[in-house]
């Protein structure tokens, strides 16, 4: 039986046609097109000028606001820098030090976009130099590291210690390195940095560090060479030092290593002062890091003397990073290692001298002098440092930022830790506006702070992201689900 519908004058179900549906496609896509572009015009407008305003504020931060040019752009670097944390353990309670607590997430988001911020993807910054990031993850942390620090874009790579507890050789090193220092042996991980041969120049860093300047001059000379011209390539080294006296017997073939020294930890007849195990610019190498597996699990550290008994060690941290580092590079690899000044490099604002600052006024002797006679009892005190000369800082006598400390007390003690702490706070909103894309507000505007960010503590300071003084004021940051790395 024929269908009825089918014959002429029927009413019939409307229907398109493909040339119709294609149209209607080429359509749609091009109106998305077209808003895609006005959002991305829109927001670049609406970042226009922002590091003018920063500058107003009184501190101004390299590079900030800068146009960021992304990963996969093409742009001419010299070379890529590996960047790594390590993270030894997770977080107890409300601790807060170092890769602990709002560390591991917020010291780790604003250390990597000062990183970024002193590298070749911000023109405005001058440096020639990429970066890579990594994260040297112990076993036991990797449930709380990786989700964290992933999406945030540092490449995780579990690792355990060079040399296992029990393979010790050494007794009083295998007996007493697990309370030795902030992590035990488990600092030893750190030594993993030595292991990433796809990079010219490795930088390790802790995670309440911060970058405020490029690095480029240490990287030009572990790449280059050190001048010919007896110069330091721009680099200020400890005690104002040459590195590469002309003619010397004691000149430098190659740089392996920049540090600097904790010389909190010094006293009186100590004969070498440890490093200060936040900050090491290294050249990887996995010989180097065969040879620091076997002086571990040797295990040659003596109660009274330290590695091989030379007087590396005790201290605090001896055991570990702090102590291993100085042994290889000024006893078994001399001269290829060089001290940096701790004023540049790794500032903590650190009393120089061994008594109390009171009102100002300095007194004792320097701790950095015990062993150098030739200064005369004289030392920087890195407190009255140009906050605009810093290169990197470390937050242990300062505090960490995201404690929300004030440092408005204006003695020589807080002055200086303000103005980092301050730095950490533009650089943490310059990242949640300029690459998460979230609005920036006119500190000025008690509402609209409070409404974007819920913080109203001395906002010109901590930029809406402090409700009070103390930790439990700190406004934690808010990851995007995928978070924009570039």
């Amino acid at each position: 039986m024929a269908n009825i519908n089918t014959r002429r004058g029927a009413k019939q179900s409307p229907r398109l046609s493909f040339t119709s549906l294609l149209q209607y496609f080429f359509l749609f896509t091009s109106l998305l097109l077209l808003l895609g572009y006005y959002s991305f015009y829109k927001s670049s407008k609406q970042y226009e000028g922002l590091s003018e305003r920063y500058q107003r504020g009184g501190i101004h931060v390299s590079g900030l606001a800068g146009h960021i040019r992304k990963q996969d752009s093409k742009y001419n670097s010299k070379a890529t820098i590996g960047y790594a944390i390590t993270v030894s353990g997770c977080p107890k309670g409300d601790a807060t030090r170092g890769d602990f607590g709002a560390g591991i997430t917020d010291g780790a988001a604003v250390l990597l976009h000062s990183i970024r911020m002193n590298s070749v993807r911000n023109p405005e910054s001058g440096s020639l130099y990429d970066y890579k990031m990594y994260a040297l993850v112990h076993p036991e942390a990797e449930h709380c590291a990786r989700p964290t620090l992933e999406p945030l874009g540092y490449k995780i790579l579990i690792r355990n210690v060079p040399v296992l507890l029990e393979k010790i050789e050494g007794d009083y090193l295998r007996e007493k390195v697990p309370s030795n220092g902030c992590c035990g042996e488990k600092e030893f991980v750190k030594l993993h940095a030595y292991t990433l041969v796809d990079h010219p120049a490795v930088v390790h860093l802790d995670l309440d560090t911060l970058v405020l300047k490029p690095m480029d001059s240490l990287f030009d000379l572990m790449i280059d060479g050190v001048p010919s011209d007896g110069s330091n390539g721009g680099v200020e080294v400890a005690f104002g030092d040459a590195i590469s006296p002309v003619g010397a017997e004691s000149s430098v073939g190659k740089i392996d290593a920049f540090f600097t020294r904790d010389y909190n930890m010094a006293h009186r007849g100590m004969k070498h002062v440890g490093v200060q195990g936040g900050f090491l610019v290294l050249r990887p190498s996995l010989l180097v890091f065969a040879e620091f597996s076997s002086i571990i699990r040797k295990g040659d550290f003596r109660s009274n003397g330290g590695w091989g008994g030379l007087g590396f060690g005790p201290f605090y941290g001896s055991m570990t990073f702090q102590g291993i580092i100085p042994y290889f590079y000024d006893h078994l690899h001399p001269g290829t290692g060089i001290e940096l000044n701790h004023c540049i490099y790794n500032n903590m604002a650190d009393n120089p001298r061994d008594k109390p600052t009171k009102n100002d006024i300095v007194s004792g002797s320097c701790r950095d002098g015990y062993n150098r006679p030739d200064k005369n009892d004289e030392c920087e005190d890195c407190r009255s440092r140009n906050f605009d000369e810093v290169v990197t800082t470390h937050f242990t006598l300062c505090q960490k930022p995201w404690e929300c400390h004030p440092q408005d007390g204006d003695r020589i003690q807080e002055r200086l830790c303000r103005k980092f702490h301050g730095a950490w706070f533009k650089i943490r909103e310059d990242l949640e506006t300029s690459i998460w894309g979230r609005k920036h507000v006119e500190l000025n505007n008690a509402d609209e702070v409070q409404k974007e960010r819920g913080g109203l503590f001395q906002p010109e300071q901590f930029r809406g992201y402090c409700k009070s003084a103390g930790k439990k004021g700190y406004i934690a940051m808010k990851v995007p689900t995928v978070a924009k790395t570039s």
